[in-house]
C-alpha cells in the first residue's frame, strides 16, 4: 500500500472514530534546542493536553545550528502527520538571513499549523545602574542613550540571537549607540545583568519576570503595543513613544510539506481546545506569554512578515553564522 494511500486510510478512521485513529500513533514533536528552555516548557505542556486526542505525543529536543539541525529534521520527514516540529521566530524568521547556508526553506519547506505561544521582550535594566542614572522610563533610556553614545552596553546570547537583534532594531528605531556584549547564552548575560557588569538587555519577559518581581531588574517597558498579561504595571514601547517596535519571542507548529490538510485540521482542532483551556491559559500568564489566534495560511502570513521585517536588522546588525 502506497503512503498516499496509508494517510487517507487514517482520514477515514478520524471520520469514524477519532479515538481509533489515534489509538497506536505516535506523534513526534521535535524541540530544536535543548531541553528545559521556554519554548521546551511550552511544548510539553502542549504535548501532554492533546496527547489523548491525536495519541502519544512524544517530545524530541534535537539541538544545533541555532535550531536549523531540528527544523531540518522535520523539513526532510514524511508528510504523514506523524513529525511535527515547535519552531520559533529563530528558525522561521531570522535564521534564513544570519546564516550563509540554509539546509531548508522556512516557507516552502513547511506546512503552517498554528502560532502556539508569544513572548513580548522586556527591556530591563540592573536596578541599581538605573536608579544611578536616574532612568525610570522609555523616554529617560533614550535620552541617555544620546546624550552618551556608547556609554549604555547591553548583553545578549550571543552574536545573531534574538536578543541582540532586539537589541539592534532598538538602536534602529531610536537612533542610538549602545555597545554590544556578547555571551555564550541567554543564562550568563542575565547572570551578570543581575551582577551589575552589564547595563541592560532585551530579555524575553518569561525568563526576567521573577528577577523582575524581586526588584534586581527594573523592567523599562515591554516590547509592543500593549502590557503583557501578568505584569500590568509595566508599560509598553509604544506607551513610552516608541510605536512600531514589536519584538516577540514567538513559537509555533509546523508540519512537513505536503501533509495532507485533513490531517493539518484534525491536530488543529485539537490544540485549539487545549491552547483556550484555562489551565493553559494560566500557564502561559505566568511565563509572560499570550495565546495567539493564528492558524493555517494566517500564521504562514505572519512569518512571511516576520521574515521580511528581520531581514533589515541582520543586515543592519552585520552579523553572519556559518
Amino acid at each position: 500500500m502506497t503512503l498516499h494511500r496509508r494517510t487517507f486510510s487514517a482520514l477515514a478512521l478520524v471520520v469514524a472514530t477519532r479515538p481509533a485513529w489515534s489509538q497506536g500513533r505516535t506523534i513526534r514533536l521535535v524541540v530544536p534546542y535543548p531541553p528545559g528552555g521556554p519554548l521546551d516548557i511550552v511544548a510539553r505542556a502542549l504535548a501532554e493536553r492533546v496527547r489523548d486526542a491525536l495519541g502519544t505525543v512524544v517530545v524530541e529536543n534535537r539541538p544545533g545550528a541555532g535550531g536549523n539541525m531540528g527544523a531540518d529534521l522535520v523539513a526532510k520527514a514524511a508528510p504523514d502527520g506523524n513529525t511535527l516540529v515547535m519552531g520559533a521566530v529563530a528558525t522561521h524568521a531570522i535564521n534564513p538571513w544570519l546564516y550563509r547556508k540554509m539546509p531548508y526553506d522556512a516557507v516552502r519547506d513547511f506546512t503552517p499549523i498554528t502560532l502556539v505561544a508569544q513572548v513580548p521582550n522586556v527591556l530591563v535594566m540592573n536596578a541599581e545602574a538605573a536608579a544611578r542614572l536616574s532612568i525610570r522610563t522609555l523616554a529617560d533610556l533614550v535620552a541617555h542613550a544620546k546624550k552618551n553614545p556608547g556609554k549604555l552596553n547591553y548583553g545578549s546570547a550571543g552574536n545573531g540571537t534574538s536578543h541582540h537583534l532586539a537589541g539592534e532594531l532598538f538602536k534602529l528605531q531610536t537612533k542610538t549607540f549602545i555597545a554590544h556584549i556578547p555571551y555564550r547564552g541567554a543564562g550568563p548575560a542575565l547572570q551578570d545583568l543581575i551582577a551589575g557588569q552589564v547595563d541592560m538587555m532585551f530579555d524575553g519577559l518569561g525568563s526576567s519576570a521573577a528577577h523582575i518581581k524581586s526588584g534586581r531588574l527594573r523592567a523599562i517597558a515591554v516590547a509592543g503595543d500593549r502590557r503583557a498579561p501578568g505584569f500590568p504595571d509595566v508599560p509598553s514601547t509604544a506607551e513610552g513613544g516608541l510605536a512600531g517596535y514589536n519584538v516577540a519571542t514567538w513559537y509555533g507548529i509546523w508540519a512537513p510539506k505536503g501533509t495532507p490538510r485533513e490531517l493539518i485540521t484534525v491536530m488543529q482542532n485539537e490544540m485549539r481546545k487545549a491552547l483556550n483551556a484555562d489551565d493553559l491559559k494560566t500557564l502561559w500568564t505566568g511565563l509572560g506569554t499570550s495565546t495567539p489566534n493564528l492558524w493555517g495560511d494566517d500564521f504562514g502570513r505572519f512569518v512571511a512578515s516576520e521574515i521580511k521585517r528581520w531581514a533589515e536588522v541582520v543586515k543592519t546588525s552585520g552579523a553572519k553564522l556559518d
